[in-house]
């Protein structure tokens, strides 16, 4: 089983093939760039590198969300186009999931966090059981207030990782009253890896999509739909 995976929900562009197991390749840039500039290019440049023939992909795995609205809808119009392109299925993977997964064998809990604005987190809370992602509470947006109550109700100790966790350091030493440790450097950000290791995993349990069909997971309406609903309430009370 062969399966490309693309991930652009947040800061950071990754892309990466996965054969049976073996990862074959991944490019992964957390820098000053935009999506739209870099994917494409890091796509042929893996391609390049490992000889890939798309052809002989078995689905394309893509971040599905939530995360940056800009970046989720670059990642699913590059997966779509390939997916029509290559006749080949798509597999929504959820962007928290598939953080989660970088964890994969802890025997802690595992609380990935993205920085959703407002002090607010895309997050949900996982373990590994007999070598499988369970979940916990499922991706979400809620307070980062809410979140770290959960994890302390639960009294376990808990891995937290993602770009939130730059955002919501502070908070999480203040008020996370048990066992808790960072991710390390090479696991605390999306990874395309991931996404196409869960990806091959749900794949195989047949949980496919055609490109058509597939659309982003937003969670929550963005700042422009928010607004337009907030002046639309005003001039409904005026």
């Amino acid at each position: 089983m062969k399966i490309l995976a693309l991930d652009s929900s947040g800061l950071v562009a990754s892309v990466a093939v996965v054969e049976d197991n073996n990862l074959l390749g991944e490019y992964t840039i957390n820098y000053k760039k935009t999506h739209s500039q870099t994917l494409l290019p890091m796509l042929d440049t893996v391609d390049k590198m490992i000889e890939l023939d798309l052809n002989t992909l078995d689905a394309i795995a893509v971040s599905g969300g939530p995360g940056s609205f800009t970046g989720l809808r670059i990642g699913s119009a590059t997966a779509k186009g390939l997916g029509l392109a290559l006749d080949k299925p798509l597999v929504h993977v959820p962007t928290i999931d598939a953080l989660a997964y970088n964890m994969w064998g802890t025997t802690d809990q595992v609380c990935p966090l993205m920085d959703a604005r407002r002090q607010q987190a895309y997050t949900g809370l996982y373990e590994f059981r007999e070598n499988e992602l369970n979940t916990l509470i499922p991706q979400c947006a809620v307070g980062i207030d809410e979140i770290i109550e959960r994890v302390n109700q639960t009294g376990r100790k808990t891995i937290f990782l993602g770009d939130g966790v730059d955002v919501f350091h502070d908070y999480i030493e203040e008020h996370c009253v048990v066992p808790y440790a960072f991710a390390p450097a090479n696991n605390n950000k999306q990874r395309a890896a991931s996404v196409a290791a869960l990806g091959a995993v749900m794949f195989e349990k047949g949980q496919v999509e055609t490109a058509r069909d597939h659309k982003p997971d937003y969670l929550r309406l963005s700042q422009a739909e928010r607004e337009r609903q907030e002046k639309e309430r005003d001039f409904r009370i005026c």
